[in-house]
């Protein structure tokens, strides 16, 4: 695993004050990190397993049990994590610094007495390996009809063909304003967004991640949990996953993006919830994040980009707020 730092990311992690979602009342709302005992405890079972199996090789190598022999091969342990993990970049790094989060963990108040580290290295996909197995559009459509479409009956047939599961989002988005998101997204290939739950309750967090896969000529954002990294490591998994499909043809008559994107059930996040990230997400990369109208956003994503310590989340949840 790559062991690059999302260093603002970082600094959300090690905060141990809940988020709020600024209104006149100011109530605060704790994120609790209900999975991390049953991943914790996960490990222990897999220890306890091969037991029998990890006392044998000790003792194969005249060790006297099995804290010897991981000390042995701590090396070469590490070094296979490296090699095998396929994660977010920077992950290693982040769940290194960051203390075992526990029920006790959560307060109203505090601040990390640390500064952010350095900004984080994004990390180029291997030349002519594709970062993800996602169809191009040329095995979804039928690109020469399609391009000889005008747009509204472009967008009528792609909406009808995610219109069949509840799960599903599409969008058919004009190819200046994708132009504006890609650019931003290449610069600022992280970042988080805030879901309210109304009221009284506050904010959640979750983190995004813009992945692109040049022989498929997509760009995925894939949205998770801010929780759920902190309790799952490497082994987090999105709830939400939106692909936008480029082709030259299309972008250049009628002049579009398409856009398709589905949601994962049971892992904490509605169809609404979705929707409203990837509002908040064409906000933020579009003509809004790069200045065009709202230098707010632009400086949000350039403070989390360089870990900066002036970064905040209750500024953050204004910016977001002035969606709603």
């Amino acid at each position: 695993m790559a062991t690059t730092r999302i260093p603002a990311l970082r600094n959300l992690l090690g905060r141990r004050q809940p988020f709020r979602l600024p209104n006149p009342q100011r109530r605060w709302a704790q994120v609790h990190d209900v999975r991390f005992l049953a991943t914790t405890q996960a490990c222990r079972n897999v220890t306890e397993k091969y037991r029998e199996k990890l006392d044998r090789k000790a003792r194969e190598e005249g060790l006297r049990d099995i804290g010897e022999l991981k000390e042995a091969y701590k090396d070469r342990i590490q070094e296979l994590k490296k090699k095998d993990s396929a994660s977010v970049p920077g992950l290693d790094a982040l769940l290194a610094d960051e203390a075992a989060p526990t029920p006790q963990a959560q307060t109203s108040s505090g601040r990390p007495s640390h500064p952010p580290p350095p900004p984080p290295r994004p990390q180029a996909a291997p030349a002519g390996k594709s970062t993800a197995t996602i169809k191009p559009l040329s095995e979804i459509l039928d690109l020469p009809k399609a391009r000889a479409l005008p747009e509204k009956e472009l967008s009528a047939i792609w909406r009808l063909r995610h219109a069949s599961s509840p799960n599903s989002l599409c969008a058919v988005i004009p190819a200046s304003t994708y132009a504006s998101l890609e650019a931003t997204a290449r610069r600022h290939p992280s970042f988080v967004l805030p879901v309210p739950r109304g009221e009284g309750v506050g904010a959640e967090i979750h983190f995004l991640q813009w992945v692109f896969d040049r022989e498929s000529q997509t760009a995925t954002v894939l949205f998770t949990q801010l929780a759920e990294y902190k309790a799952r490591g490497e082994w987090a998994q999105p709830h939400t996953s939106v692909t936008h499909y480029w082709d030259g043809g299309l972008a250049e008559n009628p002049g579009v993006v398409l856009m398709a994107g589905s949601v994962v059930e049971g892992r904490g996040a509605s169809v609404q919830d979705a929707r409203w990230l990837v509002m908040l997400l064409q906000r933020f990369y579009g003509g809004e994040g790069t200045g065009g109208g709202d230098e707010g956003k632009k400086k949000l994503l350039e403070e989390f980009g360089r870990g900066d310590g002036k970064f905040s989340v209750e500024r953050l949840l204004e910016e977001s707020e002035k969606l709603g």
